[in-house]
């Protein structure tokens, strides 16, 4: 698959989702990501349960390391799930060679931003993971559960959010996107973002993963260099030409699976 018809078929399945009821977009979307996900690998073991009485599903390898990782899955806080996402759950699981115990958190605006924070949270503490993984609006709750409860070890962390988006500070509008859909986005949560401290990093060693057409990426480089200042161990990437969103094919994306088995590789070396 091209980078343009991957990026040309992910925007008509947005698309598509604009003005339906979020119980018809919900599912609508996880069709849309599982669409471009690979098949599970041979052997994983996949359960449905519950943690701190918050939902997850378990993707298991054969042969898993001792020591899980939590993964908390992208979507705007409105949308995404362990179905949407398990693509790429699986994909970790298998890279990792660890159990990956992925979050069903409750989405807004049926619940706030701190209800999230608190089923990440919940997970976390219970599992006491050796790393915490996640994704988009999943990465900004990682980050959040690490300033509010303490860094889980490794933290992976794959084109977030960080800080509080205004027009000044994110950068050039791109397609699957833009930044009105951030400011959007935030603003429906903003009133319950918990207060940590911006300059600060959120953990000692993180592995960041981002695209280089994403309104994010330019705040989420600023970040890194304060964090890097502060003593943070920091590994980073960014996949030229590719838009946010594109970890879905990273099977299909040559630039993206090559990037993402750099990304992996090295939480393994550190979870080593």
């Amino acid at each position: 698959m091209t980078p343009e018809a991957f990026r040309d078929a992910f925007a008509l399945g947005l698309e598509g989702l604009a003005g339906l009821p979020l119980g018809v977009a919900r599912p609508r979307y996880d069709r849309l990501c599982q669409a471009f996900a690979p098949p599970l690998p041979a052997g994983m073991i996949v359960e449905d349960g519950t943690i701190g009485g918050v939902a997850v599903r378990r993707l298991r390898p054969p042969g898993a390391r001792p020591g899980e990782v939590a993964y908390v899955h992208g979507g705007g806080w409105t949308l995404g799930s362990v179905t949407s996402h398990q693509g790429i759950a699986a994909s970790l699981a298998a890279h990792l060679k660890r159990e990956v115990v992925s979050v069903d958190y409750r989405l807004a605006p049926e619940a706030s931003y701190a209800d999230a924070l608190a089923d990440c949270r919940s997970v976390i503490r219970a599992l006491a993971p050796r790393a915490a993984v996640g994704d988009s609006a999943g990465g900004r709750l990682v980050m959040d559960v690490s300033h509010t409860l303490g860094a889980p070890g490794v933290l992976g962390l794959i084109y977030p959010l960080v800080g509080r988006p205004d027009p000044a500070s994110l950068g050039p509008d791109a397609p699957l996107l833009s930044r009105a859909e951030v400011l959007t986005l935030w603003a429906e949560v903003a009133e319950t973002m918990p207060s940590v401290p911006e300059a600060a990093p959120p953990g000692r060693q993180l592995e960041v993963l981002a695209v280089a057409q994403d309104p994010l990426t330019a705040p989420l480089e600023r970040a890194l260099g304060r964090w890097r200042r502060f003593g943070c161990d920091i590994g980073y990437r960014c996949v030229p030409g590719l838009w946010h969103g594109a970890l879905h094919a990273h099977a299909r994306l040559p630039a993206m699976q090559e990037a993402w088995q750099v990304f992996c590789a090295a939480l393994t070396d550190r979870l080593a």
